[in-house]
Order: structure tokens, then sequence, then C-alpha cells
């Protein structure tokens, strides 16, 4: 089946770059050069993964990234430029999955979006699909969580590195083996990256789960660098 890629880009000769490559792999093509059009094309079409520019005219990718977040899981690439390091870390704490720098190579954006729509789309085999551990149930086959019997909403990453935690149950887990899992390929980001989303992801089981002790008592571990 076809994957449906949004790609949101204010300039337009970068925006047909990027369009060209996804046609080219086999993917149908939205585009939006604004954040408003880019709300109407999400609630109107069914997109499986959507690129984001930071900054765009009528609704900046913030207030898109936001608003879509609030309503689903799709995987979301942002578009950033090298020096916004903060816009970087403001993407991922509104629920983005993965960044790209300007000037960045087409071939790396589809290299990324990808495997976020490979790791998005697989379904387990039906007796491996369910994880529990304590107050945490992860169903692998629809990717939705309960902590405490309540539904949480993880973004595809924050769901990929729970994942990975509860499948290694007493093990010490590195920074390196997480990137290798979750993002698989020579990651270009710095520790504070992989930092937001861990804050991002303890706050979200705390919120029901007696905060993140519950993962700890079960034996998960995340090793961080000295």
């Amino acid at each position: 089946m076809k994957k449906t890629v949004l790609i949101v880009e204010d300039e337009h000769i970068l925006r047909e770059i990027s369009k060209d490559y996804f046609l080219d792999a086999g993917c149908d093509v939205l585009e939006a050069s604004d954040g408003a059009e880019a709300i109407d094309l999400f609630e109107n079409f069914s997109i499986d993964l959507i690129i984001l520019d930071i900054m765009m005219p009528k609704l900046d990718g913030w207030s898109v990234c936001k608003r879509i977040r609030e309503k689903s899981v799709v995987p979301i690439i942002i578009l950033t430029a090298r020096s916004d390091e903060e816009d970087t870390l403001l993407g991922f704490e509104l629920g983005a999955d993965d960044y790209v720098t300007k000037p960045y190579s087409p071939r790396v954006l589809l290299a990324r979006a990808k495997r976020l729509l490979a790791s998005h789309s697989h379904t387990p085999n039906k007796k491996d699909y369910l994880l529990t551990s304590q107050h945490i149930e992860v169903n692998l086959q629809s990717h939705s969580i309960k902590v405490d019997g309540k539904h949480i909403a993880l973004t595809h990453t924050e769901f990929e590195i729970l994942t990975y935690l509860m499948m290694n149950k007493n093990i010490v887990i590195t920074r390196e083996q997480l990137i290798n899992q979750v993002w698989g390929y020579e990651y270009a980001g710095d520790d504070r990256t992989i930092n937001t989303h861990m804050r991002n992801l303890r706050n979200k089981l705390g919120t029901s789960a007696k905060q993140i002790k519950t993962m700890v008592r079960a034996g998960y571990k995340f090793e961080e660098k000295s």
C-alpha cells in the first residue's frame, strides 16, 4: 500500500525537490506552503508522515505540530536551521519524532522518513503484541499505551523508546544502543535531544503511574553518559 507524505514547506524549490524524491520512492505526496494549509490537508486526508518546516506564514511549525498531536500520533519530522537548537528541542517537546537540519540532503530526509514509516506500520505476530509491567501495558498491534488502566498518548519516537526498554527488562541500556535501535542511522544530534525525549516520556508516564519509579522497580534502566 502506498504511503502518503505531507510536505509542509514555504520555499517552493525545497518543497519540489523533496517531493520528487518521495514520488520516486513510490509515495503519494501532498504539499502545503503554510501552516494553515497543512492543518486543512491533515484534517481532510489520510496521512502517514509529515515533513514540517518550522518558520512558515499564517501558522508556524510549532503550532501545527501541537494541533496535530492533539488528534494523532502520525510521525512528524521537523525541518530546522542548524543554529536553532532551541527550536529543535521545542519541536520534540511538542511531539515531533525526528528532525533534519537545513541545508539538508533529500536522500537523508528520505532515509529517515522510510525508517519512521516502516517502524510505524510494523505489525508483530499476534502472540507477541502485548507487553506488560506492573502499571504499564503496551499494545504493539494498536500502538496504544495504558498506565494504571488509562490510555496515554505517546509520539511515535516515545513509543519506540518505551517498547525497547520494556523488551529489555533488567538490562542496562546505553545511550548508543537506544540511538541505534530507535533512530537506526548515524545520529547527528546532541545529548539534549535524547534527554528531551526521555524527559517527555517520564512526564507522560508519571501522570498516572507513580512517576518513573514504576519502571525502575521493574528493572528498566537508562545509563547516562558520564
